[in-house]
């Protein structure tokens, strides 16, 4: 996928979770808001895989750890949920850690718990 293609998809993705959000507001428990912008993803025809287990690889064995992403869009980008006061360092490194077990580079926290979605969302490029 070229880049002005990944830069359109991700316009699409954070167009729906803005109308998400302006649908449900903010104060629900993040999994209204993942089944949500499942249904949007559903009916834009954007390819995503939602609660995708990563597993851990060790010495040629696959170990599930029980890491799971709320989305991963297209296999190209990783959107992880919040509905917290504010995202916090350990959002970023539960990011950091799927970027590294799926080679992933790019990922978007979206925390729906804010007035304004554009204040929520924290971009990482890997």
């Amino acid at each position: 996928m070229e880049k002005d293609e990944l830069d359109a998809l991700t316009g699409k993705v954070i167009g729906l979770a803005i109308e998400v959000h302006r649908q449900l507001g903010p104060g629900l428990l993040e999994t209204a808001y993942q089944q949500c912008l499942a249904y949007e993803f559903s009916h834009a025809d954007i390819p995503f895989e939602m609660e995708k287990p990563i597993p851990v690889r060790y010495k040629n064995t696959r170990i599930d750890c029980a890491f799971r992403a709320d989305f991963v869009i297209d296999n190209r980008i990783i959107l992880e949920l919040k509905a917290v006061d504010k995202i916090l360092p350990i959002h970023e490194a539960q990011l950091l850690t799927y970027f590294k077990l799926t080679k992933l580079h790019l990922g978007f926290i979206i925390n729906f718990n804010v007035r304004v979605l554009k204040n929520g969302i924290k971009r990482i490029i890997l």
